[in-house]
């Protein structure tokens, strides 16, 4: 059984270990990823440079770019590593439970800044 707040987004062996994908979560938009070391991280699905979509870009260790223009952002915590992007993006904790990778979704959360 799930525990509340955990959402299933996908199976463990649909994502390889350096890979993202879009996912949907009580009707949020995610940035999935399977991070190199093996661990998982999910964030908001949109970069606050200019709203790109950050689940279409590349996974390097555990950081996500940016197709749109290399804004670099931790999977795990949200925080910008790399410009244009000067404002972070919301993190939300992952788990594996039987093969399904379950997000939690109902975390604090604060409104995205989108520019700059």
């Amino acid at each position: 059984m799930t525990e509340p707040g955990y959402v299933a987004v996908a199976r463990a062996a649909d994502i390889a270990p350096g890979e993202v994908a879009v996912v949907e979560a009580d009707g949020k938009s995610l940035c999935l990823g399977h991070c190199d070391d093996g661990s998982w991280g999910a964030i908001d699905n949109v970069c606050t440079h200019d709203g790109g979509i950050l689940g279409e870009g590349e996974l390097d260790e555990c950081a996500v770019e940016c197709p749109r223009h290399g804004a670099r952002f931790d999977l795990q915590t949200g925080k910008v590593l790399a410009l244009p992007a000067v404002y972070p993006v919301n993190a939300y904790p992952v788990r594996i439970v039987d093969g399904r990778v379950e997000v939690k979704v109902d975390v604090p959360t604060r409104e995205l800044e989108i520019g700059g």
